[in-house]
């Protein structure tokens, strides 16, 4: 394990506590859920058509400029494993 120090806002830490309460688990353990569901297990969890598709349409505003003029290389880049 690595100790880290991290700053909430008032409100943030106030709806940890209140999530951690909920679900009868420290804030630290809590914490390790979320960062082990949102960002571990999506690391390593292969990207589903639906995810894929939701990730090209994101290109729009911050993608190549030529994508409406290239949408089916886009489309078949994304769609590729």
């Amino acid at each position: 394990m690595v100790r880290t120090q991290v700053y909430f806002s008032e409100e943030q830490h106030q709806a940890l506590r209140r999530a951690a309460a909920r679900e009868g688990v420290s804030l630290t353990a809590l914490l390790r859920r979320i960062v082990e569901r949102e960002l571990v297990s999506q690391a390593t969890r292969p990207r589903s058509r639906k995810d894929a598709m939701t990730a090209f349409v994101g290109l729009g505003s911050a993608g190549p400029d030529d994508t409406s003029e290239r949408h089916d290389d886009a489309l078949d880049e994304a769609f590729r494993d």
